[in-house]
């Protein structure tokens, strides 16, 4: 047993003799949702555009004919419904909630669907967050889900200890930015998800270089990448660089994301698609 353990095992990712198998903390989905495959997509810190990201790689699985759902995790910082132009309430009947689905058929559940306005702040304590994130996953009816793709808040916190803990997560991946500091940011949430058992699937640097319209030169706006340097230290695939694209941004700013292109994260899915399905 860990010096000063407080026998709480749920919210504990120390690996003493006495802690659970971990398989004990995984949640049933509800009895009406089949979901082959559920990726996390985590981001050390803020800023790097991790729900973006998210977006844009389930447009791109949805455009290659894939069922796609979407569980907004980032409870106090939710932004998927705003990339997708959402505003509807979830419905729901006596055995659960219904996901909200968007103009291309992408399912989406977050806490801004659920509340009276988009702009209420969410003034709530970890345990309570993270039994909202387990209610969107045991409480909701996904249906036939080939990939769910979880967004979840920067950092190592409550939240990411709950998803690892209490969903059979079948992969991670990290999105990154250019700056400096970013190899040793990654690497604690790399290092989490192995204490977690967690396979890491790769990493997407975001806001890579500008591409100018006129000349097609790059620039590197936020400084040289050092993505390579840091995936061959922690021995991971890059699944994608993607550019500052004034485009995609302004799609999403409308609600259009759909609308915007997703190049730059074909091998992310393909590294996806190539993942067998849970039975």
């Amino acid at each position: 047993m860990a010096e000063n353990c407080s026998h709480e095992c749920g919210s504990c990712s120390a690996g003493c003799a006495s802690h659970p198998n971990p398989a004990d903390f995984i949640v049933k989905p509800h009895p009406d949702s089949h979901v082959k495959r559920v990726i996390g997509i985590v981001s050390g810190k803020g800023g790097v555009g991790k729900s973006t990201v998210t977006s844009l790689l389930a447009v791109a699985l949805r455009r290659r004919g894939h069922k796609v759902g979407i569980l907004d995790a980032d409870i106090t910082g939710p932004s998927i419904p705003k990339l997708f132009g959402v505003t509807s309430r979830p419905g729901g009947s006596d055995t659960g909630i219904y996901p909200v689905e968007t103009d291309t058929g992408i399912s989406i559940i977050s806490l801004n669907l659920l509340a009276a306005s988009e702009t209420d702040p969410v003034i709530w304590r970890g345990p309570v967050i993270s039994g909202v994130v387990t209610q969107f996953w045991k409480d909701v009816i996904w249906g036939e889900v080939d990939f769910l793709l979880v967004d979840m808040p920067p950092g190592t916190g409550d939240v990411a200890l709950t998803v690892f803990q209490s969903m059979p997560v079948d992969g991670i991946i990290v999105v990154t930015s250019p700056q400096s500091l970013v190899s040793m940011i990654v690497t604690k949430a790399v290092n989490m998800a192995k204490m977690m058992n967690i396979p890491m699937l790769g990493l997407v640097e975001n806001y890579s270089y500008f591409k100018c319209p006129g000349c097609g030169e790059k620039h590197a706006i936020f400084g040289e990448s050092h993505l390579d340097k840091v995936a061959k230290s922690l021995m991971l695939d890059i699944l994608g660089q993607l550019p500052m694209d004034p485009a995609v941004a302004a799609a999403g700013d409308r609600g259009e994301i759909e609308t915007a292109a997703a190049d730059g994260l074909e091998k992310a899915v393909e590294k996806l698609e190539a993942m067998p399905p849970k039975n």
